[in-house]
């Protein structure tokens, strides 16, 4: 019992630290890449920007980032405290106020010392930078938040893919800003968002999944480790392997795609001969297991 306290405290302070560091990079990226190319981002980080920007703009009126950000992430936390899972949200939640207390009052001679006055630069690296500390959110259970909320919430609850639906308010976001302030800053902001998607699929592949064939002749003892590991299940063909004329198994499964070479590795400790042909899946229809938000 005293072990598996410590082992939830130490993973508790491992997320509070993983996620603290996000925040302080994507802090940074605001203040330095987003900022020198005057790049929108997308989600309700980019809106808040947006209306920062509008009243600086058209009212000569300063209203703190954080302040728009937390306003604009409250209702979606709420949904998602009660709908996804207290802790996700809470770690969700440390993410948004650490981002925005930083971004507001980052030193300013440490932001001007990184800051690259180059748009094109701004946009690509701004992406990359972006994306990494989204990925470390992702790795330790919680988002940025904004509009990862409505997306997870959308997914958990009525197991439906909102990121198309994001993409188009992303897209009203950049007209909106072309309209208001420059065609050309939008298009630098496309650049940064397509970066941003790239590198996120690069760096976390949680949301992605993979299909594997393996053709094995211990399917008894393949099967557990597809369950056990996964928490999947497979279906089981059977046939002949022609070479060898040996009678074969062949196990169809479908796993999350950051779980696929570590279940191939164990298929192969148990089934050295085990032949394993692994695909990138782009859909499914029908159950399929997700591990629950905490």
């Amino acid at each position: 019992m005293q072990t598996k306290l410590k082992t939830s405290t130490s993973s508790l302070v491992r997320r509070l630290i993983i996620v603290s560091l996000a925040a302080f990079i994507m802090a940074l990226n605001l203040n330095t890449f987003v900022n020198a190319g005057e790049i929108v981002p997308g989600g309700f980080t980019g809106l808040a920007l947006l209306i920062q920007e509008c009243f600086r703009k058209f009212f000569n009126i300063q209203i703190p980032f954080s302040v728009l950000l937390y306003i604009l992430n409250a209702a979606p936390a709420i949904v998602c405290f009660k709908f996804v899972g207290k802790r996700f949200t809470v770690f969700s939640c440390i993410m948004v106020f650490l981002t925005g207390v930083l971004t507001d009052w980052m030193p300013p001679m440490f932001i001007e010392y990184i800051k690259i006055h180059d748009t094109l630069l701004s946009a690509v690296f701004g992406g990359i930078i972006n994306a990494a500390s989204i990925s470390m959110c992702l790795f330790a259970d919680a988002t940025s938040g904004g509009t990862d909320f409505i997306a997870i919430f959308i997914s958990e609850k009525y197991d439906k893919d909102a990121w198309s639906y994001i993409f188009v308010g992303n897209c009203v976001i950049l007209i909106f800003a072309a309209s208001l302030f420059s065609l050309e800053k939008a298009l630098y902001s496309i650049i940064f968002q397509f970066t941003t998607t790239m590198a996120l699929g690069s760096l976390y592949k949680g949301y992605q999944k993979k299909t594997l064939f393996i053709i094995t002749s211990k399917p008894d003892e393949v099967y557990p480790l597809i369950r056990d590991t996964t928490r999947h299940d497979a279906t089981s063909f059977k046939g002949m392997g022609m070479f060898l004329k040996a009678e074969k198994t062949m196990l169809y499964s479908v796993v999350s795609a950051d779980e696929d070479e570590r279940l191939a590795a164990a298929i192969k400790q148990v089934d050295p001969d085990a032949f394993i042909n692994i695909l990138k899946t782009d859909h499914i229809q029908g159950r399929f297991y997700k591990h629950p938000k905490d």
